[in-house]
């Protein structure tokens, strides 16, 4: 479509650009046009494109109806709307003659128009046919550059800018634990009772043994120290959690392959060894969760994800409403909702053994790949849901905050290799802590009362991880780098209510005398009946799982699980229906629904880009201003009440003031601006031709239903 314009007629106003500290200018373009898509027509603002080593950004006019269409609700003080860190690219497309292609390396011929696909699923379009022809090579070749190049780890900008703010650095430890020292770790196992049976080592302190685990991690109290060493913290149970019966979650990478037979007998005495520091039958039993055989791959997730974005990166409101009548199946064939069930059904089930059958649960990480043997992909991921779903902390900010920390952060997940904010190979780009968030919303959603966070919060989150600015390394010493979790940095006071959840109420404290009479126990568990163990083969459960670890452990799986059924097993599904049978205790353990239709689509993350997919004045954004405008009422009728007097003021929970006149507001508030939506039929114009002419469609007469059979 031709923009009606020429040079002389384009008016930039100049706008200043906002640097970080330590961040610097690489290149810029003027008279650019970034394009607003609405149905057919493209219209835009012109202004300047720039390059920085932290980000792309657009400078044109803040103020203009045309761009914003509406006041901005939620802004965030690094990133601006017009912004884009270089980490958050995904995908550069050029425009040639029409034809959108993708640029890679140096180009011999330049695009007329720029398309870029983010991480966070926006696509922006810039139109460089006014931009003088040396300008446009210097950004798009800047661009293609700084955002497709392999990188070295010190050059990112995280560096240059921990350094220039380092005296001004907050310090996030009023709310959350960071598990960087013993006292840390020391205070999560009084926090669940684990110290009797788990004790902290300090053997890595200054990563001494290996650079994959933490300086100080916990293990069970009768192992040494120098079995740690002995193959670099491979084969070693690592504590995870505690459950308040006693059982306790662990994880465990393999050994390294081995080719000669007296290195694999060497690493075959060792393994019992270890495994009999973690089952003492008949009192102790341990069931190993085998994640290679039995559970998810990480090729498996990036394929499905792959898919499923494809569906959110729409470049105009036509695309959008061509792909309208097929999307359910376009959704259901990325199986990114399939993984997600998985993730939760497998976490029910170790849940259930937790729980009900009072077993410890060892989580294995198998020498698959090379990325695979270090136990921290889908061993955070499961690990981190399980204690979710169990533990009340986890759903508070601060206690959710203290479990990324503990688990992906401290657990060594590969953050840059995930995120592939270094560039080094795309196969090991995977969103496995996308992915967990995923299922974390998939509780908050069907459970919105027990979380003390929104899902405002976890959509920044994981918009934060592709920002560059915020060090999710354990490594980070001794520079110090920043963390995520001073929001201060990023929010006004006003802007963080919104990650609050209003309705959430704290677990109430028992007094002394309820204290002492009563021991603390998940509400629901005293009504299930208790999962009464199998007997055991005629070698002995010990000898057996031994056998089984141990194989796995050294790398020779011999055969994979006979029931790949996605049913839950007989225990687990017991174990889920009576849960689900009873009240909902808030504070107490959480099951998902993990049926069909009960696993959605998080449509704030998704779907905030794309105005057609808002409703006005609708959605739980208006259910929850109605709960919160009861609420008030409420409680202002109540303190009228107490205090007897007919125009009391003062109200303790207020809803946050950017979510009053929810009528006025969209569905995926707060990040959508609201815009006019395009003109298009609620029925696609390919559903027209289906049914026929208008004409022919007006003649038809009503279909006449015999009900009577119904």
């Amino acid at each position: 479509m031709e923009i009606h314009t020429n040079e002389k007629e384009v008016t930039e106003k100049e706008v200043a650009l906002h640097l970080l500290p330590g961040e610097q200018l690489l290149c810029e373009a003027s008279t650019v046009l970034k394009y607003v898509q609405e149905d057919s027509c493209q219209r835009g603002v012109y202004g300047r494109l720039v390059c920085t080593d932290f980000k792309i950004s657009f400078l044109g006019d803040e103020d203009s109806a045309l761009e914003n269409g509406g006041e901005t609700q939620f802004k965030n003080k690094i990133i601006g709307v017009n912004d884009v860190p270089l980490h958050c690219v995904d995908q550069i497309y050029g425009v040639f003659d029409e034809k959108k292609k993708p640029l890679f390396g140096q180009l011999k011929k330049y695009p007329e128009k720029l398309v870029i696909h983010c991480k966070d699923l926006r696509v922006l379009h810039f139109c460089l046919r006014y931009t003088k022809e040396e300008e446009v090579k210097r950004i798009v070749s800047g661009i293609i550059h700084h955002t497709q190049s392999p990188k070295l780890l010190k050059r990112l900008f995280l560096f240059s800018y921990a350094a220039a703010v380092r005296d001004t650095a907050a310090d996030p430890r009023n709310c959350t634990v960071m598990f960087d020292t013993p006292k840390d770790w020391c205070w999560e196992l009084e926090r669940t009772k684990g110290s009797v049976k788990y004790k902290t080592v300090s053997v890595n302190e200054g990563y001494q043994v290996c650079d994959r685990l933490p300086a100080y991690f916990v293990v069970p109290t009768p192992l040494l120290e120098d079995d740690v060493k002995r193959f670099q913290g491979h084969g070693i149970p690592i504590w995870c959690w505690s459950c308040h019966n006693g059982s306790a979650l662990l994880k465990m990478s393999a050994l390294p392959k081995e080719q000669d037979d007296g290195a694999l007998q060497i690493q075959k005495s060792f393994l019992h060894g270890i495994y009999k520091t973690i089952q003492r039958p008949p009192y102790e039993m341990v069931k190993t969760e085998d994640l290679s055989s039995s559970f998810l791959s990480l090729q498996e997730i990036q394929g499905a994800y792959c898919k499923f974005k494809q569906l959110f990166l729409i470049d105009n409101s036509s695309e959008f409403w061509d792909t309208d009548i097929k999307w359910f199946s376009l959704l259901e064939s990325s199986s990114w909702l399939d993984i997600i069930r998985r993730c939760l059904k497998k976490a029910i089930e170790i849940t259930e053994r937790l729980e009900a059958q009072s077993m410890n649960v060892l989580l294995l990480a198998l020498l698959l790949a090379l990325v695979e043997e270090n136990a921290s992909d889908l061993c955070c991921l499961l690990s981190s849901l399980v204690q979710v779903m169990m533990d009340a902390h986890c759903r508070t900010r601060a206690g959710f905050q203290s479990l990324i920390q503990k688990e992906w952060v401290m657990g060594g997940h590969p953050f840059l290799d995930r995120c592939n904010h270094l560039h080094q190979s795309d196969k090991e780009e995977v969103p496995v802590f996308l992915l967990f968030l995923d299922c974390v919303w998939q509780l908050l959603h069907q459970y919105p009362l027990a979380f003390e966070f929104t899902e405002t919060y976890l959509t920044v989150l994981s918009d934060s991880l592709n920002m560059g600015r915020e060090s999710l390394d354990a490594q980070s010493k001794p520079l110090s780098l920043l963390t995520v979790w001073d929001w201060s940095v990023q929010f006004e006071p006003k802007a963080q209510t919104l990650l609050r959840n209003p309705l959430y109420v704290e677990k109430p404290k028992l007094d002394r005398g309820q204290r002492k009479g009563s021991r603390f126990k998940h509400q629901r568990q005293l009504s299930l009946p208790l999962t009464q163990s199998k007997s055991s083969p005629k070698r002995g459960f010990f000898r057996e799982e031994t056998d089984h670890l141990i194989k796995n452990l050294l790398g020779k799986r011999i055969s994979k699980l006979i029931n790949s059924s996605d049913d839950l097993q007989d225990n687990s599904r017991e174990f889920y229906d009576n849960w689900h049978s009873k009240p909902t205790d808030y504070h107490g353990l959480l099951l998902p629904h993990i049926e069909g239709p009960e696993i959605k689509v998080w449509a704030q993350r998704y779907l905030r880009w794309i105005p057609e997919a808002q409703i006005l004045g609708g959605g739980r954004v208006a259910t929850m201003g109605k709960l919160l405008e009861m609420m008030e009422e409420v409680q202002r009728l109540q303190e009228k009440l107490e205090a007897g007097h007919p125009r009391q003021e003062a109200v303790h929970a207020q809803a946050p003031g950017l979510l009053r006149n929810s009528a006025r507001l969209s569905s995926l508030f707060p990040f959508a601006r609201l815009r006019r939506h395009s003109a298009k039929p609620v029925l696609p114009t390919s559903g027209w031709k289906a049914l026929g002419g208008e004409d022919d469609l007006a003649r038809r007469e009503d279909e006449f239903v015999d009900l009577g059979d119904v």
